[in-house]
């Protein structure tokens, strides 16, 4: 029997549980060596973003903790990410490297160089499906075509044979015995110091597989039957806050599907399962148009006029727009790395439309703030608000952020929260203050364009100018 230890290099794929790659090197007999590679070097607009570098960092630590028990540790290596396999194989003698695949198309070129060169070094190289419930080329069109609209793509998943069942987590790993290096986890320096902008995050979040599938059985437990409406309400913590977990894979789509799925139907539970259908599809069309993450997916778009306004992207950012909704979202954002899919609508929307800034600015600037940061869901969602993208027969669609404000925080619990400047004021006038009479701005203390700032722009001409800039686009 081979000695020669089998490379389980890890990813987005950040567990032992239903871990195909880990499991098939467990199932081998052989001494398994697990790496992670911090590669910024390799060429790519889109390298990791700042909060999810700081997620990284515990995520990373929390892997290394479970794969302890396993017999193992995680081994760390910075830098290219062809040139540091190439070392680790070297040093260890390994004959098999193992992976889970990933799906962004600077990810798969990476990929397969690396496996082309491994194999010419009869270096057995096996991948594996740790991160979709579907393959991207598993689901097509009757017309045998990839799906660039949701609906139709949602039903085939349902009528496709059901994802597979879970993988339990090895009971044990063969440990490599001969020395090889690792960096210090410190030493990459993920969590910001000076200043350290994320000061607020360790409060609401714990990276790591176990405090992920704790999260979910508590959800499933006490909100799931809600969640078709509570997923609107972000004053309330209604949803599952899976997201970072899932994005960096210390848990799977088929971990959380099968346990959805383990309790009784509901409207909520099968709302629940269609957002996780949509992370589906968002991998679909990245993996098929690759080039959505820059260009947009409709090509009537790509003359669109958009007006590039430094200070109003700004004062977006800032959450200084003068519309409570959408700055106490893009607050949120900064704060904690995470806003509510309502308000992440809400303030995309009116980035895009009233605004008329490149749904590319915003999907930028959520690539470095978000702890979720990823880049199907983040190129297909903006694409989906701007209109250029999938679904898009209501490209005109305009959010109005005060009625969208009025419907789904109706007591401005949310917008109190983070936007405390207006806290004070009554409900009737907490997503227009602007409307508000003097007595009850002066009651409350707030003073527009001195204490919260008066509207960057109007509803009404905002709305106007983006009407009047879709009606030059002109239908494929």
């Amino acid at each position: 029997m081979t000695t020669s230890p089998i490379i389980v290099w890890f990813r987005q794929d950040l567990r032992v549980a239903d871990n195909p790659a880990l499991a098939a090197a467990a199932q081998t007999g052989r001494p398994t060596i697990a790496l992670y590679i911090l590669d910024d070097e390799s060429p790519s607009a889109w390298r990791m973003g700042g909060a999810a570098r700081w997620w990284l960092h515990g995520s990373l630590a929390a892997l290394n903790a479970r794969l302890a028990k396993l017999g193992i540790g995680l081994v760390l290596r910075r830098g290219n990410s062809a040139d540091v396999m190439n070392a680790v194989v070297a040093e260890t003698g390994a004959g098999g490297v193992y992976w889970n695949r990933c799906y962004e198309p600077f990810a798969i070129s990476r990929d397969k160089a690396i496996k082309t060169k491994l194999k010419a070094k009869s270096i057995a190289v096996e991948s594996f499906n740790a991160s979709l419930l579907f393959e991207p080329w598993e689901l097509r069109t009757q017309s045998d075509t990839p799906f660039k609209v949701f609906t139709p793509f949602h039903k085939a998943a349902l009528r496709a044979p059901p994802p597979r069942q879970p993988l339990p987590a090895p009971r044990s790993l063969r440990e490599f015995v001969g020395q090889i290096r690792s960096d210090d986890l410190a030493s990459w320096a993920l969590l910001p110091t000076k200043p350290d902008w994320a000061c607020g995050f360790g409060d609401i979040w714990t990276p790591g597989e176990i405090t992920s599938r704790a999260k979910l059985k508590r959800f499933l437990d006490n909100a799931v039957n809600g969640y078709a409406k509570g997923r609107d309400i972000p004053g309330h913590e209604l949803t599952s806050r899976q997201s970072p977990h899932l994005h960096f894979g210390e848990i799977s789509p088929h971990q959380i599907w099968h346990a959805a799925l383990a309790r009784e139907p509901s409207n909520g539970s099968a709302s629940f399962l269609r957002e996780l259908v949509w992370r589906e599809f968002a991998f679909h069309l990245l993996y098929h148009f690759p080039t959505i993450t820059d260009e947009p997916l409709r090509a009537d778009f790509r003359n669109f006029p958009w007006q590039a306004d430094t200070k109003a992207l700004q004062a977006w950012q800032r959450g200084q727009t003068g519309y409570p909704i959408v700055d106490a979202g893009m607050r949120e954002l900064w704060t904690t790395g995470w806003m509510h899919n309502r308000v992440r609508m809400i303030a995309a929307s009116f980035l895009v439309k009233h605004l008329l800034q490149p749904w590319q600015a915003g999907a930028v600037w959520f690539w470095d703030t978000l702890l979720d940061a990823d880049l199907a869901n983040n190129s297909a969602s903006w694409q989906w608000v701007a209109g250029c993208g999938t679904d898009a027969a209501p490209y005109f669609r305009v959010f109005n952020p005060v009625l969208q404000g009025q419907k789904f925080d109706a007591t401005g619990e949310y917008v109190r929260r983070w936007v405390p400047e207006i806290a004070t004021l009554p409900n009737e006038w907490i997503h227009k203050p602007w409307d508000a009479p003097m007595d009850v701005l002066a009651t409350a203390q707030v003073s527009l364009g001195t204490t919260y700032p008066l509207p960057v722009i109007g509803l009404m001409a905002g709305r106007d100018r983006a009407l009047a800039a879709l009606k030059t686009i002109r239908a494929p």
